[in-house]
């Protein structure tokens, strides 16, 4: 696990790397010190976890020179990879620790996946896209503590629970309720909400059967149609 961000950029920044591989990390640090650090992403855990893990990884090749600009990178399936700062700013509310079981819901690509396997004791990374979920298998299914699963993202991952931490990878207008009894007693919740076409970062903890969430920053971060809010009927 990584015991701190220092250590770790030390580490990698040593290690030898092709031309294309020192560009990249290059962006990798232009990202920490421009978009990261000046907006209360100060988590050193979470800085080391971002300066060292490859983003381009994660996107098509033809996408790659986009990893570190500070918007969403597309996927496939009308998805995206959400921008840096987005990541950076939720999982620095969540106060990670090392005991964490955590389930990730729109679990993409793997990016979040493959930041948190080092730091945390287990994570569950939630895909139902067909290409996604093969892009997921193959990014992180290989990680030891990393199990991948493919179905509904509202539904969660109940085969898994207690987690107590759940981060949703996008914007949602609702939290249905089986997500809730996924969490353990206080357990946390981070996602984006989307609220009248606004974004905003949000954290929640649970308490009793439910989730109350508050919001900490506006944000871009992509909605999640699995969490749109049923279409009411108007007379």
């Amino acid at each position: 696990m990584f015991e701190s961000g220092t250590e770790v950029m030390t580490e990698i920044e040593q290690a030898p790397a092709n031309v294309a591989d020192t560009e990249f990390q290059t962006a990798r640090r232009a990202m920490v010190n421009s978009q990261l650090r000046p907006n209360d992403v100060n988590d050193p855990v979470i800085i080391g976890a971002m300066a060292v893990t490859p983003r381009e990884h994660f996107v098509s090749e033809e996408r790659q020179a986009s990893a570190y600009i500070d918007r969403a990178v597309p996927l496939a399936d009308d998805r995206v990879l959400n921008p840096p700062l987005a990541t950076g700013r939720m999982l620095t509310h969540a106060n990670i620790v090392s005991s964490d079981t955590v389930l990730i819901i729109g679990a993409g690509t793997g990016y979040i996946a493959a930041l948190l396997a080092p730091i945390v004791e287990s994570v569950v990374a939630l895909e139902e896209s067909d290409t996604l979920f093969a892009q997921l298998s193959e990014n992180v299914g290989a990680i030891d503590n990393v199990s991948v699963q493919r179905g509904p993202l509202e539904k969660g991952c109940p085969k898994s629970a207690p987690y107590s931490l759940i981060v949703i990878d996008g914007a949602v207008e609702t939290i249905p309720a089986p997500l809730a009894r996924q969490l353990s007693d206080d357990g946390r919740l981070l996602c984006g909400q989307n609220e009248a076409g606004v974004t905003r970062l949000a954290i929640g903890r649970k308490v009793g059967d439910s989730i109350s969430l508050a919001h900490f920053a506006d944000n871009e971060i992509a909605p999640l149609s699995a969490f749109a809010r049923p279409a009411e009927y108007v007379f």
